[in-house]
């Protein structure tokens, strides 16, 4: 365990300020298909490489999809003993990449009754559950191991990670498909600005490339059948595009109350300024443009901004005919043609209830580093998307705010609203800074 600080060695111990409604980014995870952490997804992202190979598993021949995104790196290989026994592959995911989120953030000296944790997912434990329901099959209910029922749950990576950093102001797990890690940023901002805790640590995970998913989803003919070209099957916004390809990973993020990261001279990746949450009441698989631009204008709206202020949109964008001209027309009814656009499944494939989570790391990437990752395999934009799509190479485009989108089945939709910050370490003379435009801005 990453034992969090106790009441009296908390930065501002002693005393109990009115919370703000600040909500600042200070630490960043991952682990996909281009890497095990947040340096190498991000130089894998901005040199145009693809997460996604062709399946190896014996298994995967009697599928009509063989091909997929599978982690670079085995997460279980960085955990102990223990932990490989008793934790199921999104859990480990989940683990490794909240336990980097926090060490960037400088391991916040928070007391464990202000630490919370939010951790969504699509699919939970799945491989957990079909693991051992082969092991009953196969060898009788003797044979199933003790931990199938904290592996399987889909609360389990956020008690996994709450028990990890001994987090006690609430342990949260949004199930919410495709838009679940999205939500628990959204959930994070709320429970700062509430007052309920000054760190959340955030984000969302998905493992489960399992024949039964793979076969699912190809019977909902909602996969590319490229089998034979899997860097060139993931393509969103291509008019050649023919479905998503499935993944896996873990994004996090730590969340910090605005004076209480400034009381400790935190570093600040960005700031989460807004978040529109809405659901579309229309159909569990086929998106709603009404619903999608209500989201964005909601988080627009939370942030202080308009559709003007966006220079950057990280799409949802999953390679589904439908799904992006969808999304293409929310985002230019509620923001506009003018935001450079990516979309980051083109290179890491659909990470299902992790993608929101991973898509806004590489955001709050884009706004520090002034640049914009291409849309891989985009060869020429299908009718209908209307948009300034970044292709080829990364853009340089000076970030003040930017979107990101995620929407799931069942009509979820998600958009987090991210703002450039920087900060002016306390010292005797200096006072800490919010958002600063830069010149002409």
């Amino acid at each position: 365990m990453l034992p969090a600080t106790t009441e009296a060695n908390r930065p501002g111990a002693g005393r109990r300020t009115p919370p703000s409604t600040e909500v600042l980014v200070t630490g960043l995870g991952a682990t996909t298909p281009l890497g095990g952490d947040v340096p190498s997804n991000w130089a894998a992202l901005l040199s145009g490489r693809s997460g996604v190979s062709r399946l190896d598993a014996p298994w995967a021949e009697q599928l009509p999809v063989r091909i997929a995104g599978a982690m670079h790196e085995d997460p279980a290989a960085r955990l102990d003993r223990i932990q490989r026994r008793r934790l199921d592959r999104s859990q480990a995911a989940a683990v490794v990449a909240a336990r980097e989120a926090w060490t960037d953030a400088g391991a916040p000296p928070v007391e464990a009754e202000r630490l919370a944790v939010v951790v969504g997912t699509g699919i939970g434990g799945g491989l957990t559950l079909l693991e051992q329901d082969d092991r009953l099959e196969e060898r009788g209910p003797r044979a199933i191991s003790p931990y199938t029922v904290p592996m399987l749950m889909p609360n389990g990576s956020a008690a996994a990670v709450g028990l990890l950093l001994g987090a006690r102001a609430g342990t949260h797990a949004p199930t919410s498909a495709c838009a679940s890690g999205a939500e628990a940023l959204a959930v994070g901002t709320l429970l700062i600005r509430s007052g309920r805790a000054d760190v959340v640590v955030a984000g969302g995970t998905d493992a489960c490339l399992h024949p039964l998913a793979l076969g699912a989803f190809a019977r909902m003919r909602a996969l590319s059948l490229r089998n034979d070209a899997p860097d060139r099957a993931s393509r969103p916004f291509d008019r050649e595009r023919d479905g998503f390809v499935m993944s896996e990973g873990a994004g996090m993020v730590v969340l910090e109350r605005g004076d209480f990261a400034r009381a400790r001279g935190a570093r600040v990746h960005a700031a989460l300024s807004g978040a529109g949450v809405t659901s579309d009441a229309y159909d569990v698989t086929l998106p709603a443009a009404e619903g999608q631009t209500r989201a964005i204008r909601a988080a627009l709206r939370d942030a202080g901004l308009t559709g003007a202020d966006i220079d950057h949109v990280n799409a949802h964008a999953t390679g589904t005919p439908v799904g992006d001209v969808t999304e293409a027309g929310a985002v230019r009814e509620a923001v506009g043609p003018h935001p450079a656009v990516t979309a980051c499944k083109s290179a890491t494939g659909h990470l299902l209830g992790a993608s929101g989570a991973v898509e806004a790391v590489f955001t709050v990437l884009s706004l520090e580093h002034g640049l914009v990752p291409p849309v891989r395999n985009l060869d020429q934009a299908s009718d209908g998307i209307e948009l300034d799509l970044v292709s080829g190479e990364p853009r340089r485009v000076p970030v003040r705010a930017a979107l990101s989108t995620s929407f799931g089945f069942g009509g979820h939709n998600v958009v987090l609203a991210f703002t450039r910050q920087h900060v002016v370490r306390p010292g005797p003379d200096r006072q800490s800074e919010g958002v600063r435009r830069p010149p002409g801005g």
